[in-house]
């Protein structure tokens, strides 16, 4: 039976028995990181609300949306929406399992320090750099989703070239998504208030927008449901007919429903997190689907020509241009930009968590000044600033690479897919070997935590190979043709793991253990 209970962080009447049971729950959450050897010394200003908009800023339904809706119709037509149900029944398997974690161990790094107590160091450090490494993948992903909204909305932000020729829109990407990361760093690098403030500002303005765009969407209908259902030609040529399409299609939902572990990563700078960490989980995914599975079906009920080219090149913006007029539809675009801007500021968030968990355990060059907590702004600024000089890089890299956007976003969820696996894997094991017990009194899968469990394997896996599988069309779709572009995503993330994986076996395993500045007096 699923559980979460609300003892430990219901409000009391009595403003003293308040005061202690607040102190209570501080003191407990410091425990918990005793278990791993560590000390507090991150700020606990978050509350249930943060924690939640941290998660759901990071999956980020309109930024998702519209970053990737043109993907899904190009392949598999409206068909594709029945992705966005696929994905989330496979994506809450991994959350539930995540929930029962939050609720046990709510630390900073929560993939990297979970795949560590469940499967052992040596695990635990190749789930964190993959986690690690893909965090930055996805932040110059996300920062690319301006190039998708901005010019759109006026040519002014078209600063490369004007937008026809084969490489304009890679180049302007890469210069909008350098601004979104420059911003994003210096955010971050002034603690996690600041960025608590913007993101909750960000996920209110964005959640109003999403159902106010429902609504209008809504009012706009032109067909009946019977549209989701056609298959017309997508699919033809494909080995696997239709199904092989949809397969295609389904990276554009993959790619809206994932980092809602967001909510425990921030766990040591939150208040009570082993009852609101599991609780954000759940309602950071759940309400994603729903409103995200809402527009992205009136979209397409409501769209005047649903075999119109622009569909599948300029997708939902297209939409809500023709259907909602210029005017309403801007002003819904420049809301589309606030969650493309705190969706960023909450990949980098997460990404710098990780980073500081690492190197807390001495596991990355440099360890002692990665972790290193600013005693001014309560936060580690190094990992800010590394991180965002990294995602520029990435971008950069590919400044001339006209699939940029399929590319990066693919390669970032195949990885953080492979990270999610590193966890639901040994958690697995220790559950087939009876060495698995929840937190008591806290959120909890009961009888139902086995099945749970091998159904988020078996969907990590699958989904996985699926994302990774070496489509032309995805990661090799315009000339020249090369045979290592096609085959992109296994030799990236294959280069990543074992790359990684062999400096860290012969280089810093030997050095690992949580460093002296960020020990606990009392283990």
């Amino acid at each position: 039976m699923v559980r979460m209970s609300d003892g430990p962080g219901q409000e009391p009447a009595d403003p003293a028995l308040g005061a202690r049971t607040a102190g209570e729950n501080q003191s407990q959450d410091d425990d918990s990181l005793k278990a791993f050897g560590y000390r507090p010394e991150l700020k606990r200003t978050l509350g249930n609300f943060h924690t939640f908009a941290a998660g759901i800023s990071y999956i980020s339904i309109l930024t998702g949306t519209f970053q990737l809706f043109y993907f899904g119709v190009k392949f598999a037509g409206p068909g594709y929406w029945w992705s966005w149900p696929m994905v989330f029944l496979g994506q809450l398997m991994v959350a539930l399992c995540f929930c029962e974690l939050a609720a046990r161990y709510p630390v900073a790094g929560s993939i990297y320090n979970w795949s560590k107590k469940l499967g052992g160091p040596h695990l635990g450090w190749l789930g964190g750099w993959m986690m690690t490494t893909a965090t930055m993948v996805s932040l110059a992903a996300v920062a690319l989703a301006y190039q998708i909204t901005l010019p759109q909305i006026s040519s002014v932000f078209q600063v490369v070239g004007n937008g026809t020729g084969p490489t304009d829109a890679a180049a302007n990407a890469v210069l909008l998504g350098t601004v979104l990361i420059v911003f994003t760093t210096l955010v971050n690098a002034f603690g996690v208030k600041l960025m608590a403030q913007i993101n909750s500002a960000g996920v209110m303005i964005e959640l109003i927008a999403a159902i106010v765009l429902i609504g209008l969407l809504a009012a706009h209908i032109t067909r009946g449901p019977g549209a989701i259902v056609q298959t017309d030609s997508y699919g033809a040529g494909e080995s696997l007919g239709y199904l092989g399409a949809f397969l295609t299609a389904s990276l554009a939902s993959a790619y809206v429903m994932y980092g809602f572990d967001t909510a425990s990563s921030l766990g040591e700078e939150s208040l009570n997190p082993s009852r609101n960490a599991p609780r954000a989980i759940l309602r950071a995914l759940i309400a994603s689907f729903l409103i995200g599975g809402l527009i992205l079906l009136f979209a397409l009920l409501s769209v005047p020509d649903l075999q119109s080219p622009s569909l599948s090149v300029d997708g939902l913006q297209y939409v809500v241009l023709s259907t909602l007029g210029p005017t309403v539809g801007q002003i819904v675009l420049w809301c589309v930009v606030v969650a493309i801007t705190v969706c960023a500021l909450a990949v980098h968030a997460a990404g710098i968590r990780l980073a500081f968990a690492m190197a807390r355990d001495n596991g990355l060059p440099a360890s002692p000044w990665i972790a290193r907590v600013s005693p001014r702004f309560g936060t580690p600024v190094v990992p800010a600033v590394f991180i965002g000089i990294v995602a520029v890089v990435i971008l950069v890299i590919n400044i001339d690479q006209p699939q940029i956007f399929s590319v990066i976003t693919s390669i970032a969820i195949i990885m953080i897919y492979l990270a999610y696996l590193m966890v639901t894997a040994p958690m697995l094991v220790r559950r087939l070997r009876g060495r698995w017990r929840p937190a008591e009194g806290h959120f909890s899968l009961g009888r139902f935590g086995l099945p749970v469990n091998v159904l988020a394997v078996l969907w990590g896996a699958a989904m996985s190979l699926n994302l990774a599988w070496p489509r032309p069309e995805v990661y090799n779709a315009t000339g020249p043709h090369h045979w290592y572009l096609q085959w992109g995503a296994f030799l990236f993330v294959g280069v990543v793991a074992i790359g990684g994986f062999t400096y860290y076996w012969f280089v810093q395993r030997k050095h690992t253990g949580v460093l002296e500045a960020h020990r606990s007096p009392c283990p």
